[in-house]
């Protein structure tokens, strides 16, 4: 009874949280609204049994990866009053690709059925000596290894494919040629210029040393004494 309890108020603040974060206007809201459905997901993986993946849903993605989008959206100067003017001129295409995939998901959801000893897996208790963290390793790395891996080199190529989408060539910056430097043959002269001279070949000046102050003089009383 409490169990179903706490799974329906974790859902319904989740699904609460997973709506807020489409419709925030404020992209550093939508973030923590993230945070706080990840957080729900995690309590409902726990009450699932599953202490591992809630554990590694609050590591992974509460502390980096959201952490990380609310360090991007804080950092970078957006301006939100250009994106808000080319919604309107993109809503058709996004209209028909969100129509797209609503129609994926009715023939997915229509052609679906539960296995038929789907219930009697949910409702089985876990084997003796293994652990839900070897469960889930057995699983990912013996039955699935190919797909795992496949999944893997899928991440390595949208990495790869968002650093080269961003690196920018940006005309009259200096950079650092180490090859050159370690080739090089001439030899730099070290000058040992007066004091006050200053370098002017290398557009060095340094500055001038302050006068000298000069001696008081000695003050002197002519005619008779005081």
């Amino acid at each position: 009874m409490i169990a179903g309890l706490a799974f329906y108020f974790f859902a319904f603040i989740l699904i609460a949280s997973a709506v807020t974060v489409v419709t925030a206007r404020n992209p550093v809201h939508s973030v923590i609204w993230l945070i706080a459905a990840f957080f729900n997901a995690a309590a409902l993986f726990l009450i699932a049994g599953a202490e591992f993946l809630a554990m590694i849903l609050v590591i992974v993605y509460v502390g980096a990866v959201a952490v990380l989008f609310l360090f991007v959206v804080m950092m970078l100067d957006v301006d939100f009053a250009q994106l808000r003017e080319g919604v309107q001129r993109y809503a058709p295409i996004g209209a028909v690709v969100g129509g797209i995939l609503f129609l994926e998901l009715l023939l997915v959801l229509s052609v679906w059925r539960f296995a038929p000893d789907a219930a009697a897996l949910r409702m089985a208790p876990m084997p003796e000596g293994i652990t839900n963290t070897e469960a889930i390793g057995r699983i990912l790395y013996t039955d699935h290894i190919y797909l795992f891996q496949i999944s893997g080199l899928i991440l390595l190529v949208a990495m790869i494919g968002a650093i080269v989408l961003t690196l920018r060539e940006r005309p009259g910056t200096k950079r650092q040629d180490v090859a050159t430097q370690i080739a090089r043959t001439s030899t730099v002269a070290m000058a040992r210029p007066e004091l006050g001279e200053g370098i002017r070949r290398e557009d060095i000046l340094r500055p001038l040393p302050p006068p000298a102050k000069e001696a008081p003089k000695p003050v002197t009383h002519e005619g008779g004494h005081h």
